[in-house]
């Protein structure tokens, strides 16, 4: 794809840190500011999935191993998470929520909502329905480049 240098990256780039202080922001102004919007997804994921493993909260939330298990250290630290080996594989930790941030659900859900009217502001259904095909579909170019270098 020759021709004129195409700015999708960096657009990409600078919506994901604006709309992490944003997001932050909201938070913040919900009473959610012990969660960074990094954690949100963590924990998005739990209440939406209920227990994970490890491997399949960074399958999920597409954090790498590592920085997931400093994020969860954190978050068990604060009693919003709790890890317990799996009972079916001894070698396997899964992560769950604690009744104290499962209360906090509502709240989160409610700061949730008030980023995405932020984010789609002005966009009709249509558009936002492609826009997010689009990014699907960029997302599964980039999985599938990673795992062709991941084979090199």
């Amino acid at each position: 794809m020759g021709g004129t240098p195409r700015e999708g990256g960096v657009l990409l780039a600078q919506v994901h840190q604006l709309s992490g202080r944003v997001f932050a922001r909201v938070l913040k102004s919900h009473g959610l500011d012990e969660l960074s919007p990094a954690q949100g997804r963590i924990v998005y994921a739990l209440w939406k999935r209920g227990s994970l493993s490890q491997k399949e909260l960074s399958d999920e939330t597409r954090l790498d191993k590592s920085t997931l298990a400093l994020m969860l250290d954190r978050l068990e630290a604060d009693g919003q998470v709790v890890r317990r080996p799996d009972p079916a594989d001894a070698r396997r930790r899964c992560v769950s929520l604690t009744p104290r941030n499962l209360s906090l659900h509502e709240v989160y859900a409610k700061a949730s909502a008030e980023m995405n009217d932020l984010f789609y502001a002005g966009l009709g259904i249509r558009e936002i329905e492609r826009f997010e095909r689009t990014l699907a579909r960029i997302r599964s170019n980039l999985e599938a480049a990673e795992r062709s270098m991941d084979r090199d």
